[in-house]
Order: structure tokens, then sequence, then C-alpha cells
């Protein structure tokens, strides 16, 4: 590996322990602005709404006591502050993404095994979505012996589900299967179910994991960014074991 130092700047837990691992694989980081630093490491997503840094303070002020050209790292790093700065956009890896789905779903069934009245498997459960997060809950409510179904558009998506031994369902005809459903997860990033529909279900726990909100009703859990607030080491750990990946393969 070439010669860097690691300037973090992000201020999550997750941040942190980022740093922490990076130490400990021996990768020097340093808690001040230096002519030496090669990297600046932010937060995953690193900015506010109004392009603010999450953490605080602009991204301008901190890249101005800095050397030039030096790499930045975070997530979502769409700003203007960035021209002429190499990146590496974690949520615009592949692979990050897929294991920080992975962790995400973990963390979205500790919650919601700590409210539910029944274990998993007397909880009929529908998982809206078979993108990333959606597979991953899919395989996790299956090994604990949870009766689940996945609802998807795509007909090739269902076959698959079915293929791997998983009841599915297309989107439209899930009224039809809801009043059985005790736990209801969606990760669909478009609206889905309505509160007219939902605030008919009590009983059912209903989070809603997506970017933008699928669920709309009275009693809706949105959990997003889970990873950082409920599992922060494991977080931080995909972070540094991404950043390691990238410079022994050279692109960073």
């Amino acid at each position: 590996m070439k010669q860097i130092l690691i300037y973090p700047v992000g201020t999550t837990d997750a941040c942190a322990h980022a740093g922490a691992y990076l130490e400990q694989a021996g990768l020097p980081l340093t808690d001040h602005p230096s002519p030496e630093v090669t990297h600046v490491l932010l937060d995953a997503p690193s900015f506010t709404p109004d392009g603010s840094l999450r953490g605080g303070g602009s991204l301008s002020g901190v890249l101005e006591r800095l050397p030039p050209g030096l790499t930045v790292i975070g997530g979502k790093l769409k700003h203007p502050a960035l021209s002429g700065h190499p990146v590496l956009d974690l949520l615009r890896d592949d692979e990050y993404l897929a294991k920080n789905a992975a962790i995400t779903a973990q963390c979205a069934l500790r919650i919601a095994s700590s409210l539910l009245p029944t274990v998993l498997p007397d909880t009929p459960a529908l998982v809206i979505g078979w993108g990333r997060i959606g597979k991953c809950l899919g395989k996790l409510l299956g090994a604990v012996g949870c009766p689940v179904t996945i609802a998807a558009r795509n007909p090739a998506d269902r076959a698959m589900i079915k293929a791997l031994g998983q009841q599915a369902v297309d989107i439209p005809r899930i009224p039809e299967i809801l009043p059985d459903v005790r736990l209801l997860f969606n990760t669909a990033p478009s609206p889905v179910l309505g509160a007219d529909l939902l605030d008919k279900y009590k009983k059912c726990l209903k989070m809603d994991l997506a970017s933008q909100p699928g669920l709309e009703g009275c009693d809706i859990i949105y959990a997003r960014g889970l990873p950082g607030q409920y599992a922060p080491e494991s977080s931080g750990r995909l972070i540094a074991e991404t950043i390691l990946r990238h410079l022994r393969e050279g692109t960073l």
C-alpha cells in the first residue's frame, strides 16, 4: 500500500469504530489537519439535506485546511466542494451495500423481536420488496422458522422466491393476506400501502426500512440508518474493511 494518513472527520460511533479498526490494521490516523493528510473519512451518509456535514460544519471549511486533491471517503458524496477530489462513495460500492443490508436486516429483527408479544415461529410475517434488505430479511426469518411471505412486483422475482422455498405474493394482492400478518417489513422506496388499509390492523407490527417511506399509518416504525444506531461497531468494521479492500485493489 502507498503511504497514507487518514483524517477522520465523521462524528458517529460507526466512524469512530472504523478509525479504530483501521489503526489495528496498521494504517496511520491523525486527529487534526496537517499537510501529510491523504484521506478524509466522513460519516456515511455524509451530509444533511442542506449540504452541511452530518456532524455539523461545512466540508469546504474542512478541506481548506488540508492539502489539495486528497481523497474523500463517505456516503452520498455529491457536493460542490468535492470538485477535483477523488472519492470513495461507500453507498455506491456493491459489496459494502450488500453487507450493510445484512446488518440492517439483523438490526430490524432485533427491534421487532423486542416489541412482539410472540416468538418469530409463531409470527406470520410479510416482507415487501426483493432488494438487498428484502433478500436478507427473507433468509433470516426463514432460518428461525418464521412463516414469511415476500411481496414482489416482478414475476421473475416471485419465481425465484418460490424456488428458494418461500411464499411469494404480488404487491397488488397484499390486502388479501394482510389480515393474518403480525409482522410487516417494507423495503420498497415508494408508496405501497396507505393508512386507510394499515390502520385496520392494530396487532400487526409495521416497520418501514426504505430510504423513502412506502407505508402510511398511525403506528408505523420508520427505521433508517439502523446499522449505525444499533450495531455501530459492526458498521464501523464494515467501513474499515471496505477501505482496506480498495487500498489492496489499488482503487483508493
